[in-house]
């Protein structure tokens, strides 16, 4: 999943960005609002991380333009601890979730997990398709019961189609989903990545439909 930190803080965008990155996400950051909201506009994130006092464009008007230019991606605000008010400015500026300064990196995750399995119709973290199962609170996946070891490129590949599950995916979808700006679009990389995951799961799961992507189908 790729996600979009804007926070004016170095040292908590740094947090934020290495938490995310270490559990398993592409992160991209901006330090102010006008920035923020520029990639927000432009890029295809999964959700965003969004603090309200920013620079040169405050985190309110920068999420109430998103939305009136259609951009529905999951928001989690970051808010002062004593202004009640930004949350309620928050929800009805469009914003899904809220996380009160000062907070545990745990719960930003955790709240995090929770929207990206809601934005797709998932109740719980852990996601099926025949005999393998991917657990994104633990990042653990299995086939069958055993354990399965993946790269974290080919962990996010197989999470991103499980999130997707029964839905063609393009392969300009995954490249936009799962790297960052500098990832060169071009290369075959995404075909390597599935050829090596259908190697280690050894269950074919993955499809591939000619001419428009990849699809997880259960096995016959």
């Amino acid at each position: 999943m790729r996600l979009l930190v804007v926070e004016d803080d170095p040292d908590l965008n740094r947090q934020l960005t290495t938490a995310l990155t270490d559990a398993g996400y592409v992160v991209d950051r901006a330090f102010d609002g006008e920035e923020g909201h520029h990639l927000g506009d432009t890029e295809p994130y999964d959700a965003v991380i969004l603090d309200i006092g920013l620079p040169k464009m405050d985190g309110i008007s920068v999420l109430e333009s998103w939305r009136r230019n259609g951009r529905s991606m999951p928001v989690l605000m970051l808010t002062a601890r004593d202004r009640w008010s930004d949350k309620v400015q928050g929800f009805d500026a469009g914003a899904d979730d809220y996380v009160a300064k000062p907070f545990h990196l745990e719960e930003v995750l955790a709240r995090l997990r929770a929207l990206l399995r809601r934005a797709v119709g998932h109740a719980k973290s852990e996601f099926e398709c025949g005999p393998v199962r991917l657990d994104s609170r633990t990042g653990r996946v299995t086939v069958s019961g055993n354990p399965v070891k993946l790269t974290s490129h080919e962990y996010r590949l197989l999470a991103y189609l499980m999130h997707h599950n029964g839905r063609v995916v393009s392969r300009t979808e995954l490249v936009e989903h799962l790297y960052d700006q500098d990832f060169d679009r071009d290369s075959n990389t995404i075909e390597v990545f599935v050829g090596r995951i259908r190697k280690k799961l050894g269950v074919d799961i993955i499809q591939t439909v000619r001419g428009l992507g990849y699809m997880l189908a259960a096995p016959g």
